[in-house]
């Protein structure tokens, strides 16, 4: 098929790499423009920008879809199909009707589970024990569109960034499974029920706040590594908590309970096990209480109004 990808992040670079690998065309691919990066704030290009040139394919990145250029310019490509994996971007109908086919997605979730930005993330952090995949046609609503095929697979204790390449390498083999064979993977509508919204991740949601129940921070943790880190401060340095456990103890929120950094929460307690100081790199809690004393009585701050 002649093909048009259309992705951003890390979590979309393996469907690109798999499209080529099933002996698709693929005759353009679109993403975000170079963003700055580093302490250089040097523009760099996305991760699937990196990987098209690479492999020598005509890369584009338009700021929005929505010009009249932009869009001719996009059916002139005359694809069979658009694959859309984490763009970033809104397609208008112009750019939906243009394929053949019309635009397929990749979405990590159980649609219509989590439509929306984050769904990986609020899984994490709503305790669900099942998540996975969808390819789905692309219509004018949010994530909205018919189904072909599903992926599932238990979130167990992954983080969001072990999850992440997980279903981004299941979203990959799912997608060339459904263009082998269209006619295989019929649309279904998806069900009126169940569905909830994965809403942007907002930077002071990485906050810990030690009222809540030690449950709840351990999956706030792993919902938020790698980015963008679960934290909370001691005597005014911020701590990235990226990995932790939760212990039977009790005590007051947001105190120190022993000298191995337990720290008490609204139900239970934490005890986080890989930690990083702001400008140092990732250590274990007992590494870094070999060089830094956090006593016992001691409180973090907790953010709590």
């Amino acid at each position: 098929m002649r093909i048009v990808y259309m992705g951003t992040p890390d979590f979309a670079v393996p469907a690109l790499d798999a499209l080529a690998r099933a002996g698709h065309e693929i005759v353009a691919v679109y993403s975000q423009p170079p963003r700055p990066a580093g302490r250089g704030k040097v523009l760099r290009p996305s991760p699937v920008h990196q990987r098209a040139e690479a492999m020598g394919i005509a890369v584009r990145t338009p700021l929005t879809l929505r010009d009249a250029e932009v869009q001719a310019a996009f059916a002139a490509l005359h694809a069979d199909v658009a694959v859309v994996a984490a763009y970033g971007l809104i397609l208008p109908g112009a750019i939906l009707q243009a394929p053949r086919f019309g635009c397929l997605n990749i979405h990590a979730s159980l649609l219509p589970r989590w439509r929306g930005a984050a769904p990986i993330q609020r899984a994490i952090l709503a305790g669900d024990n099942l998540t996975g995949v969808t390819i789905m046609d692309m219509e004018a609503g949010l994530d909205t569109g018919p189904m072909r095929a599903k992926h599932v697979t238990p979130i167990e204790d992954k983080t969001a960034g072990a999850l992440t390449q997980e279903l981004a390498q299941a979203g990959a083999e799912l997608l060339v499974e459904v263009l082998d064979d269209l006619a295989l993977h019929p649309p279904m509508a998806q069900p009126e029920d169940g569905v909830t919204y994965a809403a942007k991740i907002e930077k002071a949601e990485a906050r810990i706040d030690f009222s809540r129940d030690a449950h709840q921070i351990e999956r706030q943790v792993r919902a938020f590594n790698p980015f963008p880190g679960a934290f909370f401060e001691y005597r005014g340095e911020r701590f990235r908590v990226l990995a932790a456990h939760v212990e039977e103890h009790q005590g007051p929120a947001g105190e120190l309970l022993d000298h191995s950094l337990l720290i008490g929460c609204g139900h239970g307690a934490i005890r986080p096990t890989l930690i990083q100081r702001a400008g140092k790199g990732a250590m274990s809690a007992g590494e870094l209480l070999r060089g830094y004393d956090m006593p016992a009585g001691s409180r973090v701050d907790d953010g709590a109004a």
